[in-house]
Protein backbone atom coordinates (compact mmCIF):
# COMPACT_ATOMS: atom_id res chain seq x y z
CA UNK A 1 0.00 0.00 0.00
CA UNK A 2 0.74 3.42 -0.14
CA UNK A 3 -0.20 5.46 2.50
CA UNK A 4 -1.14 9.30 3.18
CA UNK A 5 -0.56 10.62 6.35
CA UNK A 6 -1.16 13.90 7.73
CA UNK A 7 0.58 15.35 10.69
CA UNK A 8 3.46 12.96 9.98
CA UNK A 9 5.94 15.35 11.83
CA UNK A 10 4.07 15.45 14.91
CA UNK A 11 4.03 13.28 18.02
CA UNK A 12 1.75 10.54 17.18
CA UNK A 13 1.67 10.41 13.59
CA UNK A 14 5.58 10.41 13.26
CA UNK A 15 5.26 6.77 15.44
CA UNK A 16 2.90 5.74 12.83
CA UNK A 17 5.36 6.63 9.96
CA UNK A 18 8.12 4.87 11.73
CA UNK A 19 5.72 2.15 12.20
CA UNK A 20 5.19 1.27 8.77
CA UNK A 21 8.95 2.23 7.50
CA UNK A 22 10.37 -0.07 10.05
CA UNK A 23 7.57 -3.05 10.17
CA UNK A 24 6.26 -3.19 6.97
CA UNK A 25 6.53 -3.03 3.24
CA UNK A 26 4.21 -0.29 2.55
CA UNK A 27 4.90 3.58 1.61
CA UNK A 28 4.31 6.77 3.08
CA UNK A 29 4.04 10.01 1.89
CA UNK A 30 3.94 12.62 4.86
CA UNK A 31 2.13 15.67 4.74
CA UNK A 32 2.57 18.34 6.96
CA UNK A 33 2.24 21.87 7.77
CA UNK A 34 5.32 21.88 10.22
CA UNK A 35 4.14 23.99 12.85
CA UNK A 36 5.88 24.15 16.03
CA UNK A 37 5.10 20.73 17.03
CA UNK A 38 5.89 19.30 14.10
CA UNK A 39 9.54 18.36 14.12
CA UNK A 40 11.22 16.35 10.82
CA UNK A 41 14.06 14.89 13.35
CA UNK A 42 11.68 12.46 14.44
CA UNK A 43 11.71 10.83 11.55
CA UNK A 44 15.38 10.64 11.03
CA UNK A 45 15.36 6.84 11.54
CA UNK A 46 13.55 6.33 7.84
CA UNK A 47 13.52 9.10 6.01
CA UNK A 48 15.88 8.02 4.01
CA UNK A 49 13.77 4.97 2.89
CA UNK A 50 13.24 4.70 -0.61
CA UNK A 51 9.58 4.20 0.46
CA UNK A 52 9.20 7.51 2.37
CA UNK A 53 8.19 10.91 0.93
CA UNK A 54 7.77 14.26 2.64
CA UNK A 55 5.27 16.80 1.49
CA UNK A 56 4.82 20.54 3.09
CA UNK A 57 2.10 20.80 2.50
CA UNK A 58 -0.87 23.21 4.89
CA UNK A 59 -4.23 20.86 4.55
CA UNK A 60 -6.39 23.93 4.20
CA UNK A 61 -4.56 24.55 0.94
CA UNK A 62 -6.47 22.84 -1.70
CA UNK A 63 -4.23 23.01 -4.81
CA UNK A 64 -1.63 21.74 -3.17
CA UNK A 65 -3.42 18.68 -1.81
CA UNK A 66 -4.85 18.19 -5.51
CA UNK A 67 -1.38 17.88 -6.43
CA UNK A 68 0.00 15.43 -3.90
CA UNK A 69 -2.62 12.99 -4.58
CA UNK A 70 -1.84 13.26 -7.99
CA UNK A 71 1.38 12.62 -8.29
CA UNK A 72 1.78 9.95 -5.36
CA UNK A 73 -1.47 7.77 -6.22
CA UNK A 74 -2.32 6.46 -2.82
CA UNK A 75 -4.30 3.99 -1.66
CA UNK A 76 -4.94 5.30 1.86
CA UNK A 77 -5.21 8.12 3.65
CA UNK A 78 -4.58 8.25 7.67
CA UNK A 79 -5.59 11.72 9.01
CA UNK A 80 -3.77 12.85 12.06
CA UNK A 81 -2.75 16.63 11.16
CA UNK A 82 -4.58 19.02 14.06
CA UNK A 83 -3.86 21.36 16.65
CA UNK A 84 -4.27 19.12 19.85
CA UNK A 85 -3.10 20.92 22.66
CA UNK A 86 -5.93 21.94 24.97
CA UNK A 87 -4.34 24.77 26.96
CA UNK A 88 -3.41 26.56 23.69
CA UNK A 89 -6.99 26.15 22.26
CA UNK A 90 -8.24 28.02 25.25
CA UNK A 91 -5.98 31.27 24.66
CA UNK A 92 -6.11 30.76 20.79
CA UNK A 93 -9.53 28.91 19.31
CA UNK A 94 -9.03 30.41 15.84
CA UNK A 95 -6.00 28.22 14.50
CA UNK A 96 -8.41 25.60 15.98
CA UNK A 97 -11.04 25.97 14.05
CA UNK A 98 -9.44 26.48 11.09
CA UNK A 99 -6.68 23.11 11.14
CA UNK A 100 -9.10 21.01 12.85
CA UNK A 101 -12.87 21.73 11.28
CA UNK A 102 -11.45 23.60 7.90
CA UNK A 103 -8.43 21.59 7.24
CA UNK A 104 -10.40 18.42 7.63
CA UNK A 105 -13.14 19.36 5.30
CA UNK A 106 -10.40 20.61 2.64
CA UNK A 107 -8.83 17.12 2.96
CA UNK A 108 -12.15 15.00 2.62
CA UNK A 109 -12.74 17.63 -0.25
CA UNK A 110 -9.62 16.54 -1.91
CA UNK A 111 -9.54 12.86 -0.72
CA UNK A 112 -13.03 12.92 -2.55
CA UNK A 113 -11.78 14.09 -5.98
CA UNK A 114 -8.93 11.86 -6.08
CA UNK A 115 -11.14 8.75 -5.09
CA UNK A 116 -13.86 9.36 -7.75
CA UNK A 117 -11.17 9.55 -10.39
CA UNK A 118 -9.65 5.67 -9.70
CA UNK A 119 -10.95 2.68 -10.90
CA UNK A 120 -13.52 0.46 -9.55
CA UNK A 121 -11.31 -2.05 -7.83
CA UNK A 122 -8.59 0.69 -6.40
CA UNK A 123 -11.79 2.76 -5.56
CA UNK A 124 -13.44 0.11 -3.44
CA UNK A 125 -10.21 -0.42 -1.82
CA UNK A 126 -9.61 3.30 -0.62
CA UNK A 127 -9.73 4.17 2.28
CA UNK A 128 -9.88 7.41 4.87
CA UNK A 129 -8.84 6.90 8.23
CA UNK A 130 -9.58 9.94 10.58
CA UNK A 131 -7.88 9.94 14.10
CA UNK A 132 -9.80 11.61 16.67
CA UNK A 133 -9.51 11.59 20.26
CA UNK A 134 -11.41 10.67 23.61
CA UNK A 135 -12.25 14.30 24.60
CA UNK A 136 -15.40 14.21 22.05
CA UNK A 137 -17.26 12.32 24.97
CA UNK A 138 -16.49 15.41 27.48
CA UNK A 139 -16.70 14.00 31.16
CA UNK A 140 -17.40 10.65 32.59
CA UNK A 141 -19.39 10.36 35.73
CA UNK A 142 -19.57 7.61 37.52
CA UNK A 143 -16.22 5.37 38.70
CA UNK A 144 -16.89 2.57 36.77
CA UNK A 145 -18.38 4.09 33.32
CA UNK A 146 -16.03 3.94 29.90
CA UNK A 147 -16.24 5.80 26.86
CA UNK A 148 -17.82 3.49 23.73
CA UNK A 149 -17.71 3.93 20.49
CA UNK A 150 -21.64 4.97 20.33
CA UNK A 151 -20.96 7.40 23.74
CA UNK A 152 -22.70 10.61 22.76
CA UNK A 153 -20.24 13.66 21.96
CA UNK A 154 -20.15 16.33 24.86
CA UNK A 155 -16.95 18.40 24.12
CA UNK A 156 -15.78 20.42 26.82
CA UNK A 157 -12.73 22.30 25.23
CA UNK A 158 -12.37 24.30 22.15
CA UNK A 159 -10.04 21.65 21.45
CA UNK A 160 -12.60 18.80 21.54
CA UNK A 161 -15.08 20.44 20.00
CA UNK A 162 -13.08 21.24 16.92
CA UNK A 163 -12.29 17.23 17.03
CA UNK A 164 -16.09 16.58 17.26
CA UNK A 165 -16.87 18.76 14.64
CA UNK A 166 -14.17 17.07 12.15
CA UNK A 167 -15.21 13.46 13.12
CA UNK A 168 -18.83 14.73 12.37
CA UNK A 169 -17.77 16.18 9.02
CA UNK A 170 -15.96 12.64 7.97
CA UNK A 171 -19.36 10.25 8.73
CA UNK A 172 -21.32 13.29 6.69
CA UNK A 173 -19.06 12.61 3.47
CA UNK A 174 -19.06 8.76 4.24
CA UNK A 175 -23.11 8.44 4.56
CA UNK A 176 -23.48 11.87 1.55
CA UNK A 177 -20.96 10.77 -0.86
CA UNK A 178 -19.79 7.41 -0.37
CA UNK A 179 -16.58 7.84 0.48
CA UNK A 180 -14.92 4.66 2.49
CA UNK A 181 -14.06 6.09 5.75
CA UNK A 182 -12.84 4.75 9.49
CA UNK A 183 -12.49 6.88 12.67
CA UNK A 184 -10.77 5.92 15.66
CA UNK A 185 -11.08 7.77 19.28
CA UNK A 186 -7.63 7.41 21.56
CA UNK A 187 -7.14 8.32 24.45
CA UNK A 188 -4.09 9.87 26.21
CA UNK A 189 -0.37 9.36 24.52
CA UNK A 190 2.81 9.38 26.10
CA UNK A 191 6.10 8.30 24.86
CA UNK A 192 9.29 9.61 23.20
CA UNK A 193 9.33 12.30 20.53
CA UNK A 194 6.46 13.95 22.30
CA UNK A 195 6.76 18.17 22.33
CA UNK A 196 7.37 19.31 26.07
CA UNK A 197 4.23 21.32 26.30
CA UNK A 198 2.10 17.80 26.97
CA UNK A 199 2.05 17.11 31.10
CA UNK A 200 4.40 14.08 30.95
CA UNK A 201 7.75 15.61 28.55
CA UNK A 202 7.23 19.10 30.52
CA UNK A 203 7.66 17.31 34.09
CA UNK A 204 10.52 15.14 32.83
CA UNK A 205 11.99 18.38 31.41
CA UNK A 206 11.26 20.71 34.15
CA UNK A 207 12.74 18.39 36.68
CA UNK A 208 16.02 17.46 35.56
CA UNK A 209 16.52 21.23 35.38
CA UNK A 210 14.89 21.70 38.30
CA UNK A 211 12.25 23.83 37.80
CA UNK A 212 8.79 23.81 38.91
CA UNK A 213 6.76 20.80 38.07
CA UNK A 214 2.97 22.65 37.49
CA UNK A 215 -0.12 20.43 38.17
CA UNK A 216 -3.51 21.24 37.45
CA UNK A 217 -5.93 21.93 40.56
CA UNK A 218 -5.25 19.27 42.75
CA UNK A 219 -4.20 16.61 40.34
CA UNK A 220 -6.55 14.41 40.81
CA UNK A 221 -8.18 14.46 37.02
CA UNK A 222 -7.82 10.72 35.86
CA UNK A 223 -6.62 9.87 32.67
CA UNK A 224 -6.15 6.55 30.61
CA UNK A 225 -2.87 6.10 29.29
CA UNK A 226 -1.70 5.31 25.63
CA UNK A 227 1.56 4.38 25.19
CA UNK A 228 2.05 6.05 21.13
CA UNK A 229 3.90 2.74 19.78
CA UNK A 230 0.98 0.86 20.66
CA UNK A 231 -1.32 3.83 19.49
CA UNK A 232 0.51 3.31 16.36
CA UNK A 233 0.37 -0.29 16.02
CA UNK A 234 -3.68 -0.13 16.45
CA UNK A 235 -3.69 2.45 13.57
CA UNK A 236 -2.59 0.68 11.11
CA UNK A 237 -4.17 -1.97 12.04
CA UNK A 238 -7.54 0.07 11.95
CA UNK A 239 -6.60 1.46 8.43
CA UNK A 240 -5.86 -2.38 6.96
CA UNK A 241 -8.17 -4.50 8.85
CA UNK A 242 -10.48 -2.17 9.95
CA UNK A 243 -14.24 -2.53 8.26
CA UNK A 244 -15.55 0.89 6.81
CA UNK A 245 -17.67 2.70 8.06
CA UNK A 246 -16.87 1.61 11.96
CA UNK A 247 -15.36 3.06 14.84
CA UNK A 248 -12.55 2.37 17.03
CA UNK A 249 -11.54 3.11 20.53
CA UNK A 250 -8.12 2.67 21.32
CA UNK A 251 -7.40 3.10 25.36
CA UNK A 252 -4.22 1.45 27.20
CA UNK A 253 -6.15 0.37 29.87
CA UNK A 254 -3.66 2.38 32.12
CA UNK A 255 -6.09 5.00 34.27
CA UNK A 256 -4.27 7.41 36.30
CA UNK A 257 -4.90 10.14 38.56
CA UNK A 258 -2.21 12.66 36.76
CA UNK A 259 -0.58 13.37 40.33
CA UNK A 260 0.18 9.93 40.42
CA UNK A 261 1.81 10.28 36.70
CA UNK A 262 4.16 13.18 38.12
CA UNK A 263 5.01 11.14 41.39
CA UNK A 264 5.86 8.30 39.32
CA UNK A 265 8.26 10.26 36.85
CA UNK A 266 9.48 11.68 40.11
CA UNK A 267 10.53 8.67 41.56
CA UNK A 268 12.22 7.36 38.06
CA UNK A 269 14.12 10.09 37.75
CA UNK A 270 15.27 9.63 41.55
CA UNK A 271 16.59 6.41 40.56
CA UNK A 272 17.71 7.19 37.12
CA UNK A 273 19.70 10.41 38.28
CA UNK A 274 20.95 9.41 41.63
CA UNK A 275 23.47 12.21 41.41
CA UNK A 276 20.88 14.92 40.54
CA UNK A 277 20.93 18.22 42.64
CA UNK A 278 16.99 18.31 43.06
CA UNK A 279 16.23 14.81 44.43
CA UNK A 280 13.68 14.08 45.54
CA UNK A 281 12.13 15.82 42.67
CA UNK A 282 9.00 15.61 43.89
CA UNK A 283 9.92 18.62 46.26
CA UNK A 284 9.59 20.53 42.59
CA UNK A 285 5.59 19.68 42.48
CA UNK A 286 3.72 23.34 41.96
CA UNK A 287 -0.03 23.49 41.84
CA UNK A 288 -1.56 25.97 39.51
CA UNK A 289 -5.22 27.27 39.51
CA UNK A 290 -7.08 24.73 37.15
CA UNK A 291 -8.22 25.05 33.80
CA UNK A 292 -11.68 26.60 32.69
CA UNK A 293 -14.25 23.15 31.96
CA UNK A 294 -11.40 20.83 33.08
CA UNK A 295 -12.43 17.12 32.53
CA UNK A 296 -12.57 14.75 35.45
CA UNK A 297 -11.68 11.48 33.83
CA UNK A 298 -11.55 9.85 30.51
CA UNK A 299 -11.59 5.81 30.72
CA UNK A 300 -11.75 3.89 27.19
CA UNK A 301 -13.65 0.68 26.21
CA UNK A 302 -11.43 -0.91 23.85
CA UNK A 303 -12.62 -4.57 24.17
CA UNK A 304 -14.42 -3.57 20.81
CA UNK A 305 -11.07 -3.20 18.72
CA UNK A 306 -9.45 -5.71 20.31
CA UNK A 307 -12.43 -8.39 19.79
CA UNK A 308 -12.57 -7.37 15.71
CA UNK A 309 -9.17 -7.02 15.28
CA UNK A 310 -7.08 -8.32 17.58
CA UNK A 311 -5.22 -5.48 19.04
CA UNK A 312 -4.08 -5.06 22.45
CA UNK A 313 -1.50 -2.62 23.79
CA UNK A 314 1.55 -4.55 24.66
CA UNK A 315 3.07 -1.54 27.32
CA UNK A 316 2.06 -1.38 30.31
CA UNK A 317 2.10 2.14 31.93
CA UNK A 318 5.09 1.11 33.89
CA UNK A 319 6.90 -0.27 31.21
CA UNK A 320 5.90 2.78 28.83
CA UNK A 321 6.87 5.53 31.22
CA UNK A 322 10.18 3.91 32.05
CA UNK A 323 10.76 3.72 28.11
CA UNK A 324 9.68 7.27 28.16
CA UNK A 325 11.99 8.64 30.90
CA UNK A 326 14.94 6.59 29.60
CA UNK A 327 14.58 7.95 25.99
CA UNK A 328 14.08 11.83 27.01
CA UNK A 329 17.58 11.29 29.42
CA UNK A 330 19.34 9.65 26.16
CA UNK A 331 17.83 12.12 23.58
CA UNK A 332 19.15 15.82 24.74
CA UNK A 333 20.42 16.32 21.40
CA UNK A 334 16.28 16.31 20.18
CA UNK A 335 14.83 17.82 23.48
CA UNK A 336 17.57 21.20 22.92
CA UNK A 337 16.25 21.17 19.37
CA UNK A 338 12.92 21.30 20.26
CA UNK A 339 12.80 23.30 23.21
CA UNK A 340 12.33 26.70 20.56
CA UNK A 341 11.87 30.20 21.77
CA UNK A 342 8.17 29.84 20.73
CA UNK A 343 8.08 26.83 23.29
CA UNK A 344 9.83 28.98 25.92
CA UNK A 345 7.10 31.70 25.23
CA UNK A 346 4.24 29.06 25.63
CA UNK A 347 5.69 28.05 29.16
CA UNK A 348 6.35 31.86 30.60
CA UNK A 349 2.81 32.49 28.65
CA UNK A 350 0.64 29.92 29.81
CA UNK A 351 2.23 29.07 33.62
CA UNK A 352 3.95 32.18 35.25
CA UNK A 353 0.79 33.86 35.95
CA UNK A 354 -0.85 31.02 38.01
CA UNK A 355 1.39 29.32 39.85
CA UNK A 356 0.01 28.78 43.47
CA UNK A 357 3.45 26.67 45.13
CA UNK A 358 1.85 24.63 48.01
Amino acid sequence: MKILVTGGAGFIGSAVVRHIISNTRDSVINVDKLTYAGNLESLQSVDQSERYAFEHVDICNRDALDRVFREHQPDAVMHLAAESHVDRSITGPSEFIQTNIIGTYVLLEAARGYWTTLDEARKSAFRFHHISTDEVYGDLEGPEDLFTETTPYQPSSPYSASKASSDHLVRAWARTYGLPTLVTNCSNNYGPFHFPEKLIPLVILNALEGKPLPIYGKGDQIRDWLFVEDHARALYKVVTEGEVGETYNIGGHNEKQNIEVVRTVCELLDELRPDSAFRPHVDLLTYVTDRPGHDQRYAIDASKIQRELGWVPEETFESGIRKTVLWYLENPEWVTHVKSGSYQQWIDKNYATRADTV
